[in-house]
């Protein structure tokens, strides 16, 4: 018996699947230096691996599931690189414990919270590890994150300079002002984050019109006409029948998830899913089930098993099975796989609910996400869900599908119910920028952020693996990872950046798997050639400064004399 959408008013809902990623690194075998690329559907025996020095990764997909190449290459670590860096961690682990112990005997300064000697026999308010790891690893590198921006985060923006004279465990503003720093990590894919334009005007009149704060719920005194309009234009913009808007992006998906399963559902979640999805699962009370990034096996075997053996001990059949995914995984650079996992969908009589937060805006024809780049129907996607925070410039998500789904989220969701009414001039920002997309202001504005995002996506992936890199993802994701793996890396690549005055986001454990460290890359549509060509220039000379070009690809050597075309 197929799984019912909810136990109420939502049983009419829907009705309606994993794509197979070979590996980044994690619990492989084999040579390095292997290029593997994913998202095969029920793909054929194969051999596992080509010689590294093999430029040509694409692998065609079943014509009947894409209507365009999809190609995503993860290659892998190379084996002295991983041996470095699980020797660098082990240094650091080794010296972390030396300094605890100093610090026991009180000859070095302890900085760090801990609990009480009189409160050793209660449960522990700090986990030790994360204590370790916090005070010994992170403060070493703290000062690549948190930097505070005094102007809009733009292609271009302006740092306040700081300083830390206790190793990073404090600090202090020198007074100056860091200007023109090339951005290379703020979500702005369209380059809606601006002060002056057609948006910033807007907002200022519904400023003026409305004020900041609405001071109450939608469900009391906090329901405005700009409220409706913004749903009504996303669910238009979706191409479903309804939609709802919330304030805050992290709580649509861990406020929204509990109220769509509970106990005696199934959620399937891939393993990499963001924090929110993982949260509203826990919250949910459903049982919960992982399933391999990317991998139709893994799923499908998970749903099969589902199917067969129900319930644990009674054997009935779950009330409902949820799949949840990411249009783009904001770690990997990778795009879902979203037509093997629809028809696993349909095939299984499971529900979906894809986070659309990355890619809504940064992909498709028409800025609509990972369906409108798939050429997907949106009513196979029973429940939409993204953010507003990253293409349109502004705060909150929202959740799309049936009319009926979202008449029962209104007086089911947590989100909906208790959390204030969205700033008005927010509200406002979203509104002009997704008719710009939509073309709905009579120019072509939106179709032209559109294509400078794919072009600028396009280059700069290229450019970076022509230079050496070991770059992660799909060739059409904004999102660009670049290999860092070793510890000291980490740190020394965004200091080195900002020292030519590039702003980039740095990511380490536990973030990232241990020996899997990197820097991530967010381009946007704001970003100039010009721009693109001096990160790139600043890239390439730091990477050749810390060693950073471990791809065995064949590599240009024009690099940064000439960026060339």
């Amino acid at each position: 018996m197929p799984p019912s959408m909810t136990e109420s008013s939502a049983n009419k809902l829907i009705n309606g699947g994993v794509c197979h990623r070979t590996a980044n690194g994690k619990k492989s075998s084999g040579r390095n230096g292997f290029v593997k690329n994913h998202c095969l559907f029920q793909q054929p025996q194969q051999k596992k691996y080509r010689r590294p020095t093999e430029k040509n990764n694409h692998v065609v997909r079943n014509a009947s599931l894409y209507n365009k190449p999809f190609v995503e290459q993860f290659e892998e670590t190379p084996l002295l690189v991983a041996v470095l860096t699980y020797m660098g961690y082990g240094i650091l682990t080794i010296f972390g414990y030396l300094r605890d112990f100093l610090r026991n005997w009180g000859i070095e300064k302890c900085h760090v919270a801990r609990e009480r000697d009189e409160q050793k026999d209660f449960v522990p308010l700090y986990q030790d590890f994360e204590n370790f790891y916090t005070r010994n690893l992170y403060m070493r590198i703290r000062d690549n994150w948190n930097r505070p921006i005094c102007s809009v985060p733009g292609a271009k923006m302006d740092l306040v300079e700081r300083a830390s004279k206790d190793y990073n465990w404090t600090f202090e503003h020198t007074g100056k002002v860091v200007k023109d720093v090339i951005n290379m990590g703020s979500y702005n894919y369209l380059g809606f984050a601006e002060n002056t334009g057609r948006c910033a005007d807007s907002a200022t009149g519904s400023t003026q019109k409305y004020g900041v704060g609405v001071g109450s719920t939608r469900y009391e005194m906090g329901n405005l006409d700009i409220h409706e309009e913004l749903e009504q234009l996303v669910a238009r913009f979706l191409g479903v029948e309804s939609s709802m808007a919330f304030g805050m992006g992290f709580a649509t998906n861990s406020m929204n998830i509990p109220a769509l399963a509970g106990k005696g559902c199934l959620i399937l979640s891939d393993e990499l899913n963001h924090a929110s999805l993982v949260l509203g699962a826990r919250l949910s009370g459903a049982t919960i089930r992982v399933f391999k990034h990317n991998n139709m096996v893994s799923l499908e075997k998970l749903l099969r098993d589902a199917i067969v053996h129900g319930l644990p001990r009674t054997h009935r059949p779950w009330k409902k099975i949820l799949i949840l995914v990411e249009g783009i995984y904001s770690m990997e650079g990778s795009i879902v796989c979203l037509p093997e996992v629809i028809a696993l969908k349909k095939r299984y009589k499971a529900y979906l609910y894809l986070d659309e937060a990355h890619s809504v805006g940064a992909l498709g024809p028409r800025g609509g996400g990972v369906v409108d780049y798939f050429g997907l129907d949106p009513k196979d996607v029973d429940i939409m869900m993204g953010t507003f925070t990253k293409s349109f410039g502004a705060a909150g998500g929202y959740i799309g599908g049936k009319r009926e789904l979202i008449d029962y989220l209104r007086s089911h969701s947590h989100s909906s119910i208790y959390a204030t009414s969205m700033s008005p001039p927010v509200s406002q920002q979203i509104i002009t920028s997704m008719k710009i997309i939509m073309g709905e202001d009579n120019t072509t504005l939106g179709a032209e952020r559109l294509r400078q995002l794919s072009e600028n996506t396009t280059y700069f992936r290229r450019k970076l693996r022509e230079m050496g890199f070991i770059i992660y993802g799909n060739d059409d994701s904004p999102v660009v990872p670049m290999m860092l793996y070793m510890p000291a890396k980490i740190g020394a690549f965004g200091r080195e950046m900002l020292k030519r005055n590039i702003g980039t986001v740095v990511v380490g454990f536990p973030a990232t798997p241990i020996i899997e460290s990197r820097a991530r890359f967010c381009v946007s549509a704001a970003h100039t050639r010009d721009m693109l060509d001096t990160a790139l220039e600043a890239i390439s000379e730091v990477g050749d400064v810390l060693q950073l070009k471990y791809s065995r690809h064949q590599r240009h050597h024009d690099f940064p004399s000439s960026l060339g075309p």
